[in-house]
């Protein structure tokens, strides 16, 4: 495994990780989603340079654009449970209650 490879998987697990324990706030959970689709947006746009290939030069551009939607999704959740609740707190987000 490269260095480079080793910095983007180590990127991917530590936001993987964020994600998976430290979910306490919505803001910081989606923090560790665009830390992930960012490491995979340069391991992608690296693979495709060392391909050498023209076939798979849209799909780093393909996967920002889908992150770009991931996040104002996000942001848009982000202010109705903040406006409706009070706090971006998950612990306070409950299915069952409307």
């Amino acid at each position: 495994m490269t260095p480079t490879q080793f910095t983007f998987s180590t990127a991917f697990f530590l936001g993987l990780a964020g994600l998976a324990f430290h979910r306490t706030h919505l803001l910081s959970a989606l923090l560790c989603l665009e830390g992930i689709m960012l490491s995979l947006f340069l391991a992608l746009s690296l693979w495709t340079l060392e391909l050498n290939s023209t076939n798979f030069s849209a799909s780093p551009m393909l996967l920002l654009a889908f992150s770009a939607c991931e996040a104002s999704a996000g942001l848009a959740l982000l202010v109705a449970t903040s406006r409706t609740h009070g706090t971006d707190r998950l612990q306070n987000l409950n299915l069952l209650q409307c």
